[in-house]
């Protein structure tokens, strides 16, 4: 089982950056497959990127391509969300999750996850 714990949010304005950390527990940290997602209020969690178990494949969300970069650190047990850009509408709790399973992971399904951290854009 792996446990995970996000950190680097925060309040910046818009056009700002932010990195985004999960550190993760566990020895087979390197069999999943890794993401984050984000829940902005009133509305549902939503994918925002994911990254294979080796970090060959990353895949993003439409309304962040460009804009972030997933990338992970095996050696260090961590998995990271660059954000550039930042805009209002990235405001979110921001949720890193795991799953052996890509597939799974992109459509929501983690086997585990972070307890959040809160990113807020001002315009």
């Amino acid at each position: 089982q792996v446990q995970l714990v996000e950190s680097g949010g925060g309040l910046v304005q818009a056009g700002g950056s932010l990195r985004l950390s999960c550190a993760a527990s566990g020895r087979t940290f390197s069999r999943y497959a890794m993401g984050w997602f984000r829940q902005a209020p009133g509305k549902e969690r939503e994918f925002v990127a994911a990254i294979s178990w080796n970090g060959v494949s990353a895949y993003y969300a439409d309304s962040v391509k460009g804009r972030f970069t997933i990338s992970r650190d095996i050696a260090k047990n961590t998995v990271y969300l660059e954000m550039k850009s930042l805009k209002p509408e990235d405001t979110a709790v921001y949720y890193c999750a795991a799953n052996p399973d890509l597939a799974g992971l992109r459509v929501g399904r983690g086997d585990a996850w972070g307890q959040g951290t809160q990113v807020t854009v001002s315009s």
